[in-house]
C-alpha cells in the first residue's frame, strides 16, 4: 500500500508541475502572433523594423511573423486568401481590389511611408540640372501599370516632359533587371529605388540627380492594410499593431540616421553599414517615413490624381470607403 502510495504521490505531483508550467507559459505571457505580408525587404519600410527589433510589438503583446512576398499582387493574394492577416503594400491595390467587386474590401489603416522611394540617376554627371535636359535622351523607367512607374510619369509630365514623345522611354524590362539593365550601358537615365542609387553613386556607376519623392508630393505610397472582416473581428489586435508602429515611427523621427541603420543591419546583411545609413538619411530628409500612421483625405486624392494621370485609375472612390483613421487617431490622439 505504501508503494502504490509513493506511485501514486509522485504521479500528482508530476502532473500538478505539468499544470503549472503550461499555466506559467499561458496567459500574459503569451504573445498572439500576427502575420504580416510585405511587398518586398527595403530600407524604405524602416519604421517597421524598428518596431520588431526595439520591441514595441511584443510590448503590446503581439508576436510578427514577418513574410516577404515580393510584388504587390502576390502580397494581396496572400491577404485575399488568408494567408496573411496584414498587408504592407501600397495604397493603389486596394483600389484594384475593390474595383473588381470584393465583397470583403480591404482597408488601408495605417500608413508607413508618405512619398515615393525612387531617384532619378543619370550616367554622366550633371551640373545644374533641369528636368528639361532629359528631352531626347533615353530613360529607363519602371514596369508600366506600378506605383513606381504612374509617379515617374506624373513628375515628368509636372515638368512639362511627355514620357512617350519626348524620351526614347524603355518599360519592357523586368523590375528585377532594371539596375543591372543601366550597369551595362542601358539607357542615359534610370529611375531605381535604394539601396541601389546609392550603391552605384558609390562605385562610379551613376549619379543620384533629383528625387521623386520629393517632386510628386505625399502620397500613400506603402500603408499597412486588412480585410474589413479581419479589422472587425480583431479590432483589439490592429489597435495593438498600430500603436508600436506609432511608436517605432517616433523613434525613427527621433533618432539618427546611424543610430536607425544600425537597428536595420539584421535585415539587410548584404548591404554596407554606411550604405544603409546614406539611404536612411536620404528618406529621412526628404521626410518619406511617415511621422505617424494617419492616412489623410490629402494624401488619397493625390494618389489617385497621380492613377488617372497614367490611366490606371479604374475608378474614384472616397478615402472613407476605403481607409479607417480611427485606429491611427486614437494611438496618436489626434
Amino acid at each position: 500500500m505504501k508503494k502504490w502510495s509513493r506511485i501514486a504521490f509522485t504521479l500528482l505531483a508530476a502532473a500538478s508541475l505539468t499544470i503549472g508550467l503550461t499555466a506559467c507559459g499561458s496567459g500574459k505571457d503569451e504573445l498572439e502572433k500576427v502575420r504580416v505580408a510585405e511587398v518586398t525587404r527595403s530600407i524604405f519600410y524602416a519604421p517597421q523594423y524598428v518596431a520588431i527589433e526595439k520591441g514595441f510589438f511584443k510590448e503590446e503583446g503581439l508576436d510578427i511573423e514577418l513574410t516577404t512576398t515580393w510584388g504587390g499582387d502576390k502580397t494581396m493574394t496572400s491577404l485575399l486568401s488568408g494567408g496573411a492577416d496584414i498587408a504592407l503594400v501600397g495604397s493603389e491595390t486596394s483600389i484594384y481590389v475593390h474595383a473588381q467587386g470584393s465583397d470583403d474590401p480591404v482597408i488601408n489603416f495605417a500608413q508607413l511611408t508618405q512619398t515615393d522611394g525612387t531617384f532619378l540617376v543619370s550616367r554622366e554627371k550633371v551640373e545644374n540640372f533641369d528636368w528639361e535636359q532629359l528631352k531626347g535622351s533615353t530613360f529607363l523607367g519602371q514596369r508600366k501599370g506600378g506605383m513606381p512607374q504612374m509617379v515617374g510619369e506624373f513628375v515628368l509630365k509636372q515638368h512639362g516632359i511627355d514620357p512617350h514623345n519626348d524620351l526614347n522611354l524603355i518599360q519592357n524590362i523586368d523590375f528585377a533587371n532594371i539596375a543591372n539593365a543601366f550597369a551595362s550601358g542601358t539607357g542615359d537615365y534610370v529611375q531605381l529605388f535604394e539601396p541601389t542609387a546609392s550603391i552605384f553613386e558609390k562605385e562610379g556607376k551613376g549619379h543620384i540627380i533629383a528625387s521623386f519623392g520629393t517632386e510628386s508630393g505625399h502620397v500613400p505610397y506603402t500603408t499597412f492594410m486588412a480585410k474589413d472582416s479581419y479589422m472587425k473581428e480583431n479590432s483589439e489586435t490592429i489597435e495593438k499593431f498600430t500603436r508600436a508602429l506609432y511608436k517605432a515611427q517616433k523613434w525613427v523621427d527621433e533618432s539618427s540616421p546611424g543610430e536607425i541603420a544600425e537597428v536595420l543591419e539584421p535585415y539587410f546583411e548584404d548591404t554596407e553599414s554606411d550604405i544603409i545609413e546614406t539611404v536612411v538619411e536620404r528618406y529621412k530628409s526628404q521626410g518619406s517615413f511617415a511621422t505617424d500612421p494617419i492616412l489623410d483625405t490629402e494624401e488619397w486624392n493625390n494618389l489617385q490624381d497621380i492613377m488617372d494621370e497614367a490611366g490606371e485609375l479604374p475608378v474614384r472612390i472616397d478615402h472613407k470607403t476605403l481607409v479607417n483613421t480611427s485606429v491611427a487617431e486614437k494611438v496618436s490622439k489626434r
